[in-house]
């Protein structure tokens, strides 16, 4: 995030350079490109991931006034994850988004998506993961975490059958499931750390860089707070 001042006003801003950064993760040749390692994974968990990843974008820059040009990384995100899931199942861009392009009602009023959802039995709530609804504006009164956006890998539909378990792996909730992620499994085991926190310690021992938690868990994770082996 930039600061800028003029006289006695300071602002914070989305640093060009930063949005020039981001964006390059996701393109090859100048141009949105597919990302192969995301290939591997179903649909549910590729679109997670992209979420997932522009979510932490967001997030970092929700005090800067002009959050707005973030659409620029959104759009070249939105492009990849397009390209990965046509590649994937040898199909266009266009097909693709008419596949998964859904209108949803957010808290900021409707806004055009790509959904996958996937259907449970016994009258359960299906499984969505959802790239877009964000809204790029500013917060003024957002509290930020200082980590850098994953873009996070795991085994073919290893996560999504951890979300049909319905079971934080933290404290054993079973309601509001979210995925926290790290950039990779050396950054658990860093040297000279005080004590590691009970998350850390668990995904260390399963050798993961996801973790199926609550949105509690994940937001006491976020802002340092201990987290709870077990809630009651």
């Amino acid at each position: 995030m930039t600061p800028a001042g003029h006289g006695s006003i300071i602002g914070l801003f989305v640093s060009r350079q930063a949005s020039r950064q981001r964006c390059a993760l996701y393109m090859s040749k100048g141009k949105p490109a597919l990302r192969g390692s995301v290939m591997r994974d179903d649909d549910f968990t590729s679109v997670a991931k992209y979420q997932s990843e522009f979510q932490g974008v967001v997030q970092y820059y929700l005090l800067a006034q002009d959050v707005f040009r973030l659409g620029r990384p959104r759009w070249v995100m939105e492009t990849s994850m397009l390209k990965t899931l046509a590649g994937k199942h040898r199909s266009t861009v266009t097909k693709t988004a008419r596949k998964y392009k859904r209108l949803v009602e957010t808290p900021d009023g409707p806004r055009t998506c790509f959904q996958v959802t996937v259907e449970r039995d016994r009258g359960r709530k299906p499984l969505v993961a959802r790239f877009g609804g964000i809204p790029l504006k500013r917060k003024r009164t957002a509290t930020l975490t200082d980590l850098k956006p994953v873009m996070a890998s795991s085994k073919r539909n290893e996560l999504i059958h951890r979300l049909l378990a319905e079971c934080c792996e933290v404290c054993e909730s079973l309601t509001q499931l979210e995925v926290h992620h790290v950039r990779k499994l050396a950054d658990l085991n860093r040297p000279g750390r005080r004590e590691k926190p009970a998350w850390v310690r668990l995904m260390a021992m399963r050798r993961r860089k996801t973790l199926v938690i609550c949105r509690r868990c994940h937001e006491d994770i976020h802002a340092g707070r201990p987290t709870a082996l077990k809630r009651t």
